[in-house]
């Protein structure tokens, strides 16, 4: 197996690029250790000495470092726990309960947030090795989940405003501003 590795925009985080599906739907992100109990994978990335976070995207996994450790030292070990993984055959990640659906539709505006966020946005961080995800809009200001290699990246909020905030702007009139919330 070979792992291919991209560095992010974010210097604490690198994007490994296993050649396989990592997440046949959605995405996961574990920034604790005990948040990774669900992830057989991520577990396994946790046992990693320096390692501080994992993000799980379809076909890729983003691995943060701890402020402390150096690449150099991480990288290897991350790349040897990932090829365990899947020599392992576990699943990235056990089967979870449903989350309760919502029971009230989106509105119009939250639907169009949704499709461009989707079609636009999504696509273009995954390849930076994070994901923005849809909170909540009130008010004319949209709150957006950080993931993966967005979440504490220097250039994070010049994408939020910058980026999204403005095309968001442009497409949506009622979108006022963006932000970010804690995860």
């Amino acid at each position: 197996m070979f792992i291919q590795t991209e560095d992010t925009p974010n210097p604490s985080t690198l994007k490994f690029i296993p050649g396989q599906i990592v997440m046949p739907s959605g995405t996961a992100d574990f920034r604790t250790e005990e948040s990774a109990a669900r992830s057989p994978l991520a577990r396994n990335l946790f046992t990693v000495n320096g390692v501080d976070g994992v993000f799980l995207g379809s076909d890729f996994i983003s691995v943060t470092k701890a402020a402390d450790a150096e690449w150099f030292s991480v990288k290897p070990a991350v790349l040897a726990a990932i090829m365990d993984h899947y020599t392992s055959g576990l699943p990235a990640v056990e089967a979870a309960e449903a989350a309760p659906v919502n029971a009230e539709p989106d509105s119009e505006i939250v639907v169009q947030i949704k499709e461009i966020l989707e079609t636009r946005v999504r696509p273009a961080v995954a390849q930076d090795g994070g994901d923005i995800v849809f909170h909540d809009f009130d008010e004319g200001v949209v709150y957006l989940e950080m993931h993966g290699s967005c979440s504490g990246c220097p250039s994070s909020t010049a994408t939020l405003k910058a980026g999204i905030e403005n095309m968001l702007r442009y497409y949506i009139p009622e979108v006022r501003e963006v932000r970010a919330v804690a995860a």
